[in-house]
Parts: C-alpha cells; structure tokens; sequence
C-alpha cells in the first residue's frame, strides 16, 4: 500500500466492459471487425456466461485462502482477457492482521491478491485470474498481480530473511506461470507504477537480493520440472 488508506484503486472504473457489451458495442462495430482476441474477451463477460469457480481454491501451493471483499476487486478471466506480465511489489504500512482486515473492508476500495507476513506466512485474497484494485493505475492492475509485505516503508527490520524467501517463491512461481521475464521490468515496486503517489517497497527494501532468490526460486522450479 506504501501509504494509510486505499489509494490502490482501479480508477477509471466509471462504465464496465459487461455494460458496454450488454449496451450493443458489438452488434454496432460489427462482429466481423472485431479481433478474436476482442471477442474472447467478450464472450465470457456476455449475460449467463459464468466461469466454473473452486470456493477457496489458491493459486500458490501453501497459501491461506483469505477472501476480500468482492468491492475490491473486478472478476476477470486473466490471461485470457488480460495478459498478466507484471508484479508489482507492496509494503503493508501495517500489520499482516490489519491489512487482511482493511482488504476485507468493502469499503476500503482497494486490496491485493497475496500478503506476505514477516514469519513468510502468506495469504491469498484474490485469484490471480481477476484484477485486483492495488496499483492505483488500470492498466497496471489489469496486467499485473500485487503482492503486499507486512511491515513499514522506513523499518528495514521489518523485512525479514522469511519474508524474503517466502515472497521470492511466490513471485517466480508467478513468472513461471505466465512467461513473466525474471527482471526489473516486469517485477517492480508500486512506487514506479506511473501516476501514483506512494513510496513502497520503499528504500530499505533490498531489490538485489530479493532478486536473486527470485531467479533462484525460479530455476529450481524448472529443475524441479525437467
């Protein structure tokens, strides 16, 4: 989150893609000059068309199924609507109790698919296939997955050597998901999302070496593959 309040949500929310849908846009652009890619997304967003969901279900193996509140975030059917090539990287300025308190708030406005606690506990909130409202930027949430870390910008001890190791498994399983590049481009902090006005992960977070257990997370997954 990087500050107090919501300040991570999906703005540019004013008219939804089922109510454009619903609204006639396909029949007055003409199915046939729609891209495929257009129509798949459409498609599942028609009424009556509902994708099978698993109550509960996560999407990190060891993860605490923890659900937010539903005005937090927007159903989607990511990639295929959305293509995810990005993490982005949060601090908490809180607790790992509170947070899940604040993104369980409707209320709140804002929430992120996993929260990292300092013992490298993790909660999932969101699926990684719907857009949660966390970057403060639409087209970041849409094409990203955010991951908040318990503590606060300005106590480098409240990122521990768990957190660390937790957090990096959990990104590079991310990458290893969706072809996401083990780099700096694509796994970064909310404070480099453009428009926004928050400083996390903040100075003391340690990029170098969160980075390196990423990418070795990220080859001992596909050792663990081959």
């Amino acid at each position: 989150m990087g500050k107090q309040g919501s300040g991570g949500k999906d703005r540019d929310r004013g008219i939804s893609r089922r109510t454009l849908i619903v609204g006639g846009v396909a029949s007055a652009v003409g199915v046939g000059l729609l891209a495929r890619g257009d129509l798949a997304r459409m498609w599942w967003q028609m009424p009556g068309v509902d994708k099978p969901r698993t109550a509960g279900a996560v999407d990190f193996k060891g993860a605490e199924w923890v659900a937010a509140a539903a005005a937090n975030w927007r159903r989607a059917d990511r990639p295929a609507d959305y293509p995810i090539d990005m993490v982005v990287v949060h601090v908490t300025q809180g607790s790992y109790s509170g947070t899940l308190q604040v993104f369980k708030d409707p209320w709140h406005g804002a929430s992120a698919h996993y929260v990292v606690r300092k013992d490298g506990h993790i909660a999932q909130m969101i699926r990684e296939l719907d857009v949660a409202f966390h970057a403060g930027n639409r087209d970041y949430n849409q094409r990203s997955i955010g991951i908040e870390h318990e503590g606060f910008v300005d106590r480098p001890e409240d990122f521990t050597a768990a957190m660390y190791a937790s957090s990096a498994k959990l990104t590079a399983g991310i990458c290893r998901r969706y072809g996401i590049p083990v780099d700096r481009k694509h796994i970064i902090g909310h404070v480099e999302v453009p428009g926004t006005d928050h400083t996390d992960p903040g100075l003391h977070w340690d990029w170098d070496r969160y980075m390196r257990l990423v990418r070795a997370a990220y080859k001992q997954a596909g050792s663990a593959k081959a």
